[in-house]
């Protein structure tokens, strides 16, 4: 079993929005650094609505490296891999930032002052037990936060076997991401159950997870509705989110995206990238029963974008290139492009490319831009803008562009 996952339901909501792969072709003015403009982001399109009976039809994500799973087989959450407290404990209900408080955060008009940073990530010595549906000062659980994870697991395993909730969402966790044992996916899953049982958010939604998958056993669609509901409700920020995408599936068009948009918002409102982006493209396209607010959307998107949401930094760079919902800023809009196309979003490495050719925000740069484009074109993506880019370089700046499109991974 893998824990965790989004679904990728928003991907089809947003059909048409700025960052997809197909809109790449479009060209962008050749034109002097100063007076350049890019291209305009394309207007989303109404909603589309997803194909229920056909997962493996779904869209990849714009980005082009699948930022959200199928349905079918929901793999790890995007904040596994570090643990969060936000996911699993009781957490208050948080209304989305207004424009003064998000305001204040610290200004971030040039990407490059954010350099690597991800997003909010805790410190092992800042974990909450309550994660875990526990009481604080736990020997299992003190031991899991030191990292002594053999010790935690055999100190949660006894108490998990005698009916513990929240030692059973240890074990569970631990087994699921192998943490100093084998990982044990279905020994996971049959904790996660128990757990969820006793209505541990976390274990009702890593049980939501293990239902939704057509190739569980287990497969049942309604009670993984009703569980990821439960633990949506009590606080857990992926449930929420992931929630939301279930609505749109059961409930396409409009009125479903009124109905989710309160899940993407709680979920906004505790720093989760993926809908801070979601209720971006609420705010920019006025759906769901907000009004049409550029400004609220881009600094959604200034929030998604620093922690590292490469979509998020694609729009916004053609958001701060066009002077939509701010001020137009050319060299932020190339350093949040470089930033999108430095961590593999493709679309982005082909507008990067023709950011070099027309010098946005950059001085000029044919051979950087070729180099940019051929990373794309890897990717399977095909400019005809670019291909006549490359027909006029010359043998050794083509050379030059190879060599340099090798190093970028």
């Amino acid at each position: 079993m893998k824990s965790g996952g989004l679904i990728p339901v928003l991907a089809v909501l947003l059909a048409g929005v700025s960052a997809s792969v197909a809109q790449e072709a479009q060209p962008v003015p050749q034109t002097a650094p100063a007076q350049d403009a890019p291209a305009k982001p394309a207007t989303a399109k109404k909603p589309v609505a997803p194909k229920p009976a056909d997962q493996s039809q779904a869209p990849a994500s714009a980005s082009g490296a699948n930022r959200a799973p199928r349905l079918a087989t929901p793999p790890r959450a995007v904040e596994t891999q570090v643990v969060d407290p936000s996911r699993f404990g009781e957490m208050p209900t948080t209304p989305l930032p207004t424009l003064d408080e998000l305001r204040q955060k610290p200004n971030l008009t040039t990407p490059q002052q954010a350099g690597n940073t991800v997003g909010p990530r805790v410190q092992p010595s800042r974990i909450d037990q309550e994660r875990f549906g526990g009481k604080p000062l736990d020997e299992a659980y003190g031991a899991f936060q030191r990292g002594l994870y053999k010790t935690a697991y055999n100190l949660a395993l006894t108490r998990a076997e005698a009916g513990d909730a929240s030692a059973q969402t240890l074990v569970a966790e631990i087994l699921s991401r192998g943490l100093g044992v084998k990982r044990d996916g279905d020994g996971a899953a049959k904790w996660y159950e128990l757990a969820a049982e006793q209505g541990v958010p976390e274990a009702q939604f890593q049980q939501a997870l293990v239902l939704l998958d057509a190739k569980s056993p287990k497969h049942d669609a309604k009670a993984a509705y009703a569980l990821m509901q439960a633990a949506a409700e009590s606080g857990n920020r992926l449930a929420q989110f992931n929630l939301a995408q279930m609505i749109l599936q059961r409930e396409p068009g409009e009125k479903g995206l009124a109905q989710a948009e309160p899940y993407f918002e709680r979920a906004a409102g505790t720093g989760l990238a993926d809908a801070q982006y979601a209720m971006a493209q609420y705010y920019a396209n006025g759906i769901g029963g907000k009004k049409k607010d550029d400004v609220r959307a881009r600094l959604l998107m200034v929030a998604a974008a620093r922690q590292n949401h490469d979509t998020a930094q694609f729009d916004l760079s053609l958001w701060m290139a066009e002077g939509r919902g701010g001020d137009r800023d050319l060299k932020s809009a190339f350093g949040w492009m470089k930033l999108a196309a430095e961590r593999g979003n493709v679309a982005a490495r082909n507008r990067l490319a023709k950011y070099y050719v027309g010098g946005i925000g950059i001085d000029p740069d044919p051979v950087e831009a070729a180099s940019w484009y051929m990373a794309a074109r890897r990717a399977g993506l095909i400019d005809p803008e670019m291909e006549d880019h490359l027909v006029g370089l010359t043998d050794d700046e083509i050379k030059q562009a190879m060599e340099r499109s090798v190093r970028i991974r």
